[in-house]
């Protein structure tokens, strides 16, 4: 049977209006994320007939596909409550919470509404907290026994209650006196040990690895491939589990907030949605705002070489290289900036680590300059001696200025790209608002005071 990302929407559309049974037969034995990418193309009212049309069981897994993820909220939207209910109480709490976020407020009212007891109580607490931390993507749905069980009790438990929890690989056991998180086991550990043995003396005896609800999610991942664990406990003060964040959440995370880094470093807010989902007014006021001011910063630039009008109406070929050394400085800088970026969203870097930064960056800068400056040096001669172009009888000392002003601009952009991320980081701002066009604009305005001054040191008496 061919995949439903390969069928043609009309297609699909047909079978919806024609034999809504045909439909459901033909999608019954797809696989759930290859329907939920066909279901990504069609109309939002469309997607909701299909997903009506599915069979329960089948429709529950397809709603909870990452493929959907921004467009569960206008299907639930367009379908009846108890559906709506239905398929919301199927899916894992921490997506719940997700889809909730983007639910207008005037319909959250309504949808909680069709909710059992226990799932809204669930997810009105999980709304709390932010969507960037811990809390905000964990699920409440994980298995724990009492530390008094013994193996096969626990055992018999998961068997009885494992399909309803987010992962069973991972066992909290907790004090049966005040439900305090003692041990973490494998499911593993579980199957290897002896029946009649007390659960919570298997596998290691170590401290539990633990996160609170106020983590940031980009920790969590950290601490998750760290220990090369499945999923992490996140606990309040007195060590009661609150929830778990599983390795599948924090993959999910990572992809947002990689994503929102890299639409934030090409000089624009992060988008909120797809790109081809987002309305044309929310894309001119998500671009808009950055674009405006880096052209004012550019403004700078431009009273920058009107400071510097005389040298350049004096000495014309100065004008040939203001591109070269601007876009080299900022080029440089841009590296620097997105190395830097990367090892503090890795934790390789702290905040108190700027100056080794520094130390590294400009030595760093200054050989990249000389490395640049060498290769501006020999086209200038070359193209002298080759009859390329002529530059006048000062063609050394123009390519003396172009090579030394290289170095300058190229190691002082590098300093500045390595240190605008930990400047932004130290006021509260995400480093990756440390835009490649923001270090660019910056390297510009100063690249230019650096060419003109070691072109007035060197060309003074003779082009200017």
């Amino acid at each position: 049977m061919p995949q439903i990302a390969h069928t043609a929407t009309s297609e699909l559309l047909y079978l919806l209006h024609q034999d809504p049974a045909e439909l459901r037969e033909a999608l019954a034995e797809m696989r759930p994320a290859d329907i939920a990418e066909g279901l990504r193309d069609l109309p939002t009212d469309a997607a909701a007939k299909v997903m009506a049309a599915l069979p329960f069981d089948l429709a529950a897994e397809v709603f909870d596909e990452p493929e959907l993820a921004h467009h569960r909220c206008g299907m639930l939207l367009r379908m009846d409550d108890p559906t709506a209910g239905q398929l919301i109480d199927a899916m894992s709490s921490d997506q719940q919470a997700d889809l909730f976020r983007e639910i207008p407020e005037g319909e959250r009212k309504r949808l909680l509404k069709v909710l059992p007891e226990s799932a809204r109580e669930s997810l009105k607490q999980l709304l709390k907290y932010a969507p960037e931390t811990a809390g905000g993507i964990m699920t409440t749905e994980f298995a724990s026994i009492p530390a008094n069980w013994t193996v096969e009790q626990a055992l018999r438990f998961i068997s009885e209650v494992g399909r309803a929890k987010e992962t069973i690989y991972a066992i909290y056991i907790l004090d049966p006196s005040n439900e305090k998180l003692v041990r973490v086991v494998s499911l593993r550990e579980l199957v290897v040990a002896r029946r009649d043995a007390n659960a919570v003396e298997v596998g290691r005896q170590q401290p539990p690895i633990t996160v609170s609800s106020d983590t940031d999610r980009e920790e969590v991942a950290r601490i998750i491939s760290k220990y090369n664990l499945l999923a992490v406990p996140v606990v309040d003060d007195e060590m009661h589990v609150l929830g778990i964040v599983t390795v599948d959440d924090v993959i999910d995370a990572l992809v947002s907030e990689h994503t929102e880094d890299a639409q934030k470093f090409g000089g624009m807010e992060a988008l909120d949605a797809p790109y081809m989902d987002i309305s044309f007014l929310s894309m001119i006021r998500k671009r808009a705002g950055w674009l405006c001011a880096l052209f004012l910063s550019e403004m700078l630039t431009a009273t920058a070489m009107q400071r510097f009008q005389g040298e350049i109406e004096k000495a014309a070929v100065l004008a040939m290289f203001i591109p070269l050394v601007m876009s080299s400085g900022g080029n440089s800088g841009s590296q620097a900036t997105s190395l830097v970026i990367r090892a503090l969203a890795l934790r390789e870097l702290k905040l108190r680590d700027w100056w080794r930064i520094a130390l590294r960056e400009l030595p760093t800068g200054l050989t990249l300059g000389a490395i640049l400056g060498v290769i501006g040096f020999t086209r200038i001669v070359l193209w002298q001696h080759l009859h390329i172009f002529n530059y006048g009888i000062h063609y050394l000392l123009l390519a003396i200025t172009v090579g030394l002003a290289l170095v300058g601009i190229v190691a002082f952009g590098s300093l500045a790209g390595s240190m605008l991320p930990f400047v932004m980081k130290r006021v509260g701002f995400d480093p990756a608002s440390a835009s490649a066009p923001f270090v660019a604009t910056l390297v510009d305005v100063t690249g230019l005071v650096i060419y003109f001054s070691v072109a007035f040191l060197i060309l003074r008496g003779t082009l200017l």
